[in-house]
């Protein structure tokens, strides 16, 4: 289908195509298998210019917004999510610099990360804090000037490989989210260090550690916006990036329903490719329409989204929501349709089928989802 993309973007989009073709596919298996960080992959992908999309033009980027963002992060989803991810989480790093961030931090930061000489990482899940994103108990306290951080965070993608972090920590804890605040941690800060690095089910090829502050000190300046306001960018923050984790479903599940379908051609029974069989093209064509379906949402919702409205939070948990399920459904139902074979680890559907999983849940899980739908259907039906 034609979304008629300008020049620009489709050549985005052919970039990311080009490099999940050459550098991830053929690298896929192996990193999963040794639950290896693609470092190298992430090198390729900054070489040909890619960490630069979402940074203005000002501080060394293609000043490009959410739907460029997403065009990139669907082609190289479709390589391998994982890796994608480990891409994916480097935005969401940067975006609260980039919501309320000062002049001076943004030029201090952006232009290391639109080159990709250095990474990012969002800090805000915590042991008691996931769908409750309230809930956390991290602390900032300001001495002279200096900031002292103190607690943990957990499940961090990117924790340990990026070199700048966005850390939500309480700085008035009587006043709960309203007295939360944001700030710029660096890799060899005095106080910060890591945990162990998980085994996970999936997207074994991006990395995921704790974060531990104990009495790390930081300069003053590194406040992102106003005290207090921590909370508030957060929020801001996942709408805009939320689509970036549709658009991994959206990738993900083209390429369940690309291998299902060659698949389906090649392997005869009874006499004949099973494509030719009415039940598998059913199934097929039921991928092919969820898959198409979700990509126009998304792109929607992208769309909209660079339009700056006031309120984006509804358009964004629907295209998250939808494409992700999408996402598990279509790559369970390759592995259907390859019948053994496709419970393999020698066919990459198995693969496939356990990097869905995880978009159902991280950057808030698909339930919190519909709860802020519901919530935003509430108010326009008062």
């Amino acid at each position: 289908m034609d979304y008629f993309l300008t020049e620009e973007q489709q050549m985005i989009k052919d970039t990311a195509r080009e490099l999940s073709e050459e550098k991830i596919i053929p690298k896929r298996a192996e990193l999963d298998e040794k639950n290896e960080f693609a470092a190298d992959i992430l090198k390729d992908i900054a070489k040909a210019d890619l960490f630069s999309i979402f940074v203005p033009e000002e501080y060394g980027g293609l000043g490009g917004g959410c739907l460029e963002s997403v065009l990139a992060l669907e082609e190289l989803a479709r390589g391998c999510v994982g890796v994608a991810t480990s891409f994916a989480a480097n935005g969401l790093g940067i975006l609260p610099v980039l919501i309320g961030g000062s002049k001076e931090m943004k030029e201090k930061y952006l232009p290391s990360l639109a080159e990709g000489s250095r990474w990012a990482a969002f800090g805000l899940t915590e042991a008691g804090a996931g769908s409750d994103a309230a809930g956390v108990k991290t602390t900032a306290v300001l001495d002279g000037d200096e900031w002292v951080l103190n607690g943990t965070k957990q499940w961090i993608t990117n924790g340990g490989e990026a070199q700048i972090y966005t850390i939500l920590a309480l700085t008035n804890p009587e006043k709960g989210v309203r007295g939360a605040s944001l700030f710029v941690v660096e890799d060899g800060d005095p106080g910060f260090s890591y945990g162990k690095k998980e085994d996970k089910m999936g997207i074994r090829a991006s990395a995921t550690r704790e974060l531990i502050m104990k009495d790390c000190r930081i300069p003053k300046d590194r406040l992102i916006g106003r005290k207090g306001t921590g909370f508030i960018t957060v929020m801001k923050t996942l709408d805009v990036s939320r689509p970036g984790i549709a658009s991994l479903g959206v990738g993900l599940g083209q390429a369940a329903l690309d291998e299902a379908a060659v698949y389906a051609k090649q392997r005869v029974q009874f006499d004949k490719p099973i494509i030719s069989f009415q039940a598998v093209q059913h199934m097929l064509a039921d991928m092919a329409i969820q898959v198409e379906a979700a990509r126009s949402l998304v792109y929607g919702t992208a769309k909209h989204i660079d339009t700056h409205p006031k309120d984006m939070s509804k358009g964004s948990a629907m295209c998250k929501v939808f494409a992700t399920d999408m996402a598990m459904k279509v790559t369970t139902d390759a592995v259907q349709v390859m019948g053994g074979y496709g419970y393999m680890k020698e066919y990459p559907v198995e693969k496939m089928m356990r990097d869905a999983k995880i978009l159902q849940i991280y950057e808030g899980t698909n339930q919190i989802q519909r709860n802020v739908i519901g919530q935003e259907l509430n108010k326009e039906y008062a």
